[in-house]
C-alpha cells in the first residue's frame, strides 16, 4: 500500500463496544490477571520473564491445563510486563510490582484501549518470530541461534506480516471488499506473492504461495487470541500430507479447509491506529459529522457511495433541514476540479432532506452552477412553479455532471451507459456540447470519446474535445 492517498474510510464502533472487547480478548484478560496475582515473592529472570519455577503456579492461576500451559502463562506474563501491567521492582533481586497501567483496566475506554494496543504490539512481534522448534533445531554448538541457518530475516517478516495487515484492513474497508465476511487465506498470501500483471502463477509463484500459508497460519493462531482476527485454521487433514498442493486452485465448497481469517472490529481499530501511526491517511466514517460543508463534501469525494451516504446523514442530523441545504449549497459552488464533485456529493445530501429546504433551493435557481440542481431536486418532489431551465443551463448542467462522476468512479460501466444515452438522446450533442463554457468541458468530452462504443460516435466527441480545448487556449 501507498500512503500517498486516503485510504477507504472505516466504520468503526463506539469505544465504549471496542473497550469491552479488549478486556474480554483471552490474551490480556490473562495478562490482567497475572498482574493481579503478581506480589512480591514473585521471581523474573533478567530479561523479566516468570522464572521457571514460577510457569506452574502462574498457569493454575489462569486455570490452563496440558503441554502448552507454561507457554501461554509465559506469553501472558510478557504482555502484562510489555503493557505496563506488571513492573520490574529490582532488577538485581528480580522482583516485581503491580504496573500503573493496571490501573488504566479500570479506566476510561480510551485507555482500556491504549493498554490493548500496546498488548497488540507485543503480539505481533511474537507473530513475526519463527516457531519454537525452528529456534531450537538453529542452536549452534555454544547455544547461541543461528539466525543465517533459519533463513529469517526479521525486518523482512515484520513488514511481510504488515503488508498482509494491510491487504486485510483494505479487503474489510472498502466497499467492493469482504466487508464483515472472512477471506479465504490462499487469496490474502496471493495477494502479497501474485503480481497483479501475471496471468497464470507460475509452480514457483504457487510454491512461494504455498509457504506464505503455512507461516500466515502460524502467525493468524498467534493473533487471535489478543482479539484482533477471528481466525478458522487450515484443515489438519491438508497439513498432514506433505505433497498437498496448498496453494493449487480448490472448489468453492473446499476453501475454508485452507484457511478463513476475519478481522474484528477491535481489530479494524487497532489496524487503523497503526496505519495512522505509520503516516497513512485512514478515515472513519464520522469523523466529518462535526465539520463544514466545505469539509464534508470534498472529504467525502473519495468515499465510495454507502460511506459518503452514511457521513452525510451524520452531518444532516446534526443540522437543521434549511440551514443546512444553504450550507451545503455554498460549499458546492467552484469552477476548480473538484467542483463537479462536490456538486453531486453535494446533489445526494440535499436528496435526503426533506422539503423544509425548499426556500434554500429557490435561492440558487438563477445561479449557473446551482440552478441546474436546484430544479432537479425541486422537480422531484413535484414543486410548483419550477422554471424550465434554458438550453445553456442542460448542458452545463450534463457537462458537470460526467465530470463529477468521471472523478467518482473513472470509466465505469455506469459512466459508459450514461455516455451513450446522452449521445442517443441529443442529436447533435457533440456539435454544441464543445461551446460549453465550463472548465471540464473538454475533458469530458475526451472521456466521452474513449467511452463510446460506436467509432462514429466516439470520432465525434474527440473533434468536439479538440475544439473544446482550442476555445479554451489550450
Amino acid at each position: 500500500m501507498s500512503d500517498s492517498s486516503p485510504l477507504p474510510p472505516v466504520r468503526l464502533h463506539s469505544e465504549a463496544e471496542l473497550a469491552r472487547a479488549a478486556l474480554s480478548t483471552p490474551l490480556l484478560a490473562r495478562a490482567a490477571r497475572l498482574a493481579r496475582w503478581a506480589d512480591p515473592d514473585t521471581r523474573v529472570d533478567a530479561g523479566g520473564s516468570l522464572v521457571e519455577e514460577q510457569l506452574p503456579a502462574a498457569a493454575d492461576q489462569l486455570g490452563l491445563t496440558g503441554d502448552d500451559a507454561a507457554a501461554y502463562a509465559a506469553e501472558a506474563w510478557r504482555v502484562a510486563l510489555d503493557a505496563g501491567l506488571v513492573e520490574i521492582a529490582d532488577e538485581d533481586r528480580g522482583t516485581v510490582r503491580t504496573g500503573e497501567a493496571l490501573a488504566l483496566l479500570t479506566g476510561s475506554p480510551q485507555e482500556v484501549l491504549t493498554v490493548w494496543l500496546a498488548a497488540l504490539e507485543t503480539v505481533l512481534a511474537d507473530a513475526s518470530v519463527p516457531d519454537l522448534d525452528d529456534l531450537v533445531d538453529a542452536l549452534d554448538e555454544g547455544g547461541e541461534i543461528d539466525f543465517a541457518s533459519l533463513d529469517w530475516d526479521p525486518e523482512s517478516e515484520a513488514e511481510f506480516l504488515d503488508g498482509v495487515l494491510g491487504n486485510l484492513y483494505l479487503l474489510t474497508v472498502s466497499e467492493d471488499g469482504a466487508g464483515d465476511g472472512p477471506v479465504p487465506l490462499p487469496a490474502l498470501a496471493a495477494s502479497m506473492i501474485v503480481p497483479d500483471d501475471m496471468g497464470e502463477p507460475t509452480d514457483d509463484v504457487l510454491e512461494q504461495v504455498s509457504d506464505a500459508m503455512m507461516r500466515l497460519d502460524d502467525q493468524f493462531r498467534t493473533l487471535e487470541p489478543v482479539g484482533l482476527v477471528e481466525y478458522r485454521p487450515v484443515d489438519e487433514a491438508l497439513m498432514a500430507d506433505a505433497d498437498e498442493e496448498l496453494a493449487a486452485p480448490v472448489e468453492e465448497a473446499d476453501v475454508s479447509r485452507y484457511g478463513m481469517v476475519r478481522l474484528t472490529p477491535l481489530g479494524a481499530y487497532g489496524l487503523r491506529a497503526r496505519l495512522m501511526e505509520a503516516g497513512f491517511e485512514a478515515p472513519v466514517v464520522g469523523e466529518l459529522a462535526d465539520k463544514g460543508a466545505d469539509v464534508l463534501l470534498d472529504g467525502t469525494a473519495a468515499f465510495g457511495p454507502s460511506a459518503a451516504l452514511a457521513e452525510t446523514e451524520l452531518w444532516l442530523n446534526r443540522h437543521e433541514p434549511l440551514s443546512g441545504a444553504r450550507e451545503l449549497l455554498a460549499a458546492a459552488r467552484g469552477t476548480d476540479a473538484g467542483g463537479p464533485l462536490r456538486r453531486l456529493r453535494c446533489q445526494q445530501a440535499l436528496s435526503l432532506v426533506g422539503g423544509e429546504a425548499e426556500p434554500a433551493l429557490r435561492e440558487v435557481l438563477d445561479d449557473p452552477e446551482l440552478g441546474g440542481l436546484a430544479r432537479v431536486w425541486l422537480s422531484e418532489r413535484g414543486a410548483a412553479e419550477v422554471p424550465a431551465p434554458s438550453q445553456d443551463l442542460v448542458f452545463w448542467l450534463t457537462i458537470d455532471t460526467v465530470a463529477a462522476q468521471l472523478a467518482a468512479e473513472g470509466n465505469s460501466e455506469e459512466l459508459q451507459a450514461l455516455v451513450e444515452g446522452l449521445a442517443e438522446q441529443h442529436s447533435g450533442f457533440f456539435a454544441a456540447a464543445w461551446r460549453v463554457e465550463h472548465p471540464a468541458t473538454a475533458d469530458v468530452l475526451e472521456a466521452m470519446g474513449r467511452l463510446h462504443p460506436d467509432k462514429k460516435v466516439a470520432k465525434e466527441a474527440r473533434k468536439a474535445a479538440f475544439k473544446a480545448r482550442s476555445q479554451q487556449g489550450g
